[in-house]
């Protein structure tokens, strides 16, 4: 059995790259249903960092040309920025220290952040919920959530930890220094969206305005922060009045493009607008940078702030390192047991029939015995099969790594059948 992982991150891909590859909650199980039609077991991780698939299969069949035709397929990415962005791994341990990395935040823009955690066992979910996990892949998965949590209990790195949402306000701070008196637009109320209000909020901001498709969840945000609900068909009013604006809404294509925006700066063309969007695809088409007095930057342009606060939790993410080893360790052992059983299986169980059947043909020509008799006779061959096959399947248990050589030596060695594990 194989595992692989194709993708594109934020250090592989701009986000004009990713947003091509995003997939949002809502069309999760929609692409694990088209992954299926590649490779039989499969899970999608998405986030506005990365998108990844990882894929497991055991019938011989290429895995990484099924990830990269998947995502040739269905992702919308040109074959020359595929090629130039996306990153394959095939060495099943690196695949495993990829994910395991990613859940324990060392691999996002934002080291530490918290939301990752829930993503990864989100995808998981979506994924079992549409029939595409095997025992491979939920072990790994799963493996990975528990060290998520092991460096969050045991470690410093998620306290008082920045996510992107906060660093967003970080950056508008920078840019407009006194917040108290500047008018902030969220756009979307997601855990995004909620993340930057709670976050504003903090940071003095006072005059918070919420746009949603849905005008009842704006308003059940808004009234938590004293805010004002905006319904998105009001929303170009509402930028009139705003100096900073924060994008974070789920939505497949842009919301606000440049003759929007210049349309409303023909009404403030004195007073700047700044729009940080941190959505994956991006609320904000690229074209509005034109815009005279509008100053957008996007989840990319929010790299000084993050190296920042890697720098910070520098020891921090050493201790989790240390957490990830010893998990991939015990993961590593798990899956030397996993290759090695049905062939650990097939010698135990020929052995058995080998000896129970000389038993009894030897019983037979020998006068009736007792049952304690015969009690002695089946608990000595049984050891000295034990005893026998202690070695071949300590080696099966130790060596079943790589190549599958050492399989592959007991299978000819004892003429085994040996189906290939689940």
């Amino acid at each position: 059995m194989r595992i692989c992982v194709i993708g594109v991150n934020h250090r592989t891909a701009p986000v004009e790259v990713r947003e091509k590859a995003a997939i949002r909650s809502a069309e999760l199980a929609q692409h694990l249903s088209l992954l299926h039609n590649h490779a039989p077991c499969g899970i999608i991780l998405s986030t506005c960092n990365r998108t990844e698939v990882y894929i497991a299969e055991n019938d011989g069949r290429d895995v990484e040309k099924t990830g990269l035709k998947f995502f040739q397929t269905y992702l919308n990415i040109p074959d020359d920025e595929l090629t130039r962005c996306a990153y394959v791994i095939t060495n099943q341990q690196e695949v495993a220290k990829n994910l395991y990395r990613i859940t324990c935040g060392l691999d996002s823009l934002i080291i530490g952040e918290y939301e990752i955690l829930g993503q990864v066992g989100n995808a998981l979910e979506a994924a079992e919920k549409s029939g595409m996990v095997n025992l491979l892949l939920r072990h790994l998965f799963q493996g990975a959530i528990r060290a998520g949590r092991r460096v969050r209990e045991e470690t410093g790195i998620s306290k008082n930890a920045l996510s992107v949402s906060s660093v967003a306000v970080e950056l508008a701070a920078q840019i407009i220094p006194d917040l108290s008196k500047s008018r902030l637009l969220v756009i979307g109320t997601g855990e995004a969206g909620r993340l930057v209000a709670k976050a504003s909020k903090e940071r003095g901001v006072t005059q918070i305005a919420v746009a949603s498709r849905t005008l009842e969840r704006a308003a059940e945000l808004a009234d938590l922060l004293g805010g004002k609900a905006v319904d998105m068909y009001n929303l170009f009013d509402e930028l009139g009045h705003c100096d900073i604006v924060v994008g974070c809404a789920s939505s497949p294509h842009a919301l606000v493009d440049a003759a929007r925006i210049e349309s409303v700066m023909k009404g403030r063309p004195a007073v700047p607008l700044v729009i940080i969007d941190i959505a994956v695809p991006r609320n904000v088409a690229d074209n509005v940078k034109g815009v005279n007095n509008v100053f957008l930057y996007n989840i990319d342009d929010l790299t000084e702030i993050s190296e920042a606060n890697r720098k910070l939790r520098e020891v921090e993410i050493s201790r989790a390192e240390s957490i990830i080893r010893e998990e991939l360790e015990d993961l590593n052992v798990w899956w030397h047991s996993l290759e090695s059983r049905p062939a650990v299986t097939a010698l135990m169980e020929k052995a058995e029939a080998i000896r129970s059947a000389q038993l009894n043909s030897t019983l037979k020509k020998l006068r009736p015995l007792t049952q304690e008799e015969n009690d002695y006779l089946e608990a000595m061959t049984k050891s000295i099969v034990v005893k026998l096959l202690k070695d071949p399947v300590h080696y099966l248990k130790n060596n079943a790594e790589g190549d599958g050589d050492g399989i592959e030596l007991i299978r000819q060695l004892f003429r085994l059948e040996v189906e290939k594990p689940e």
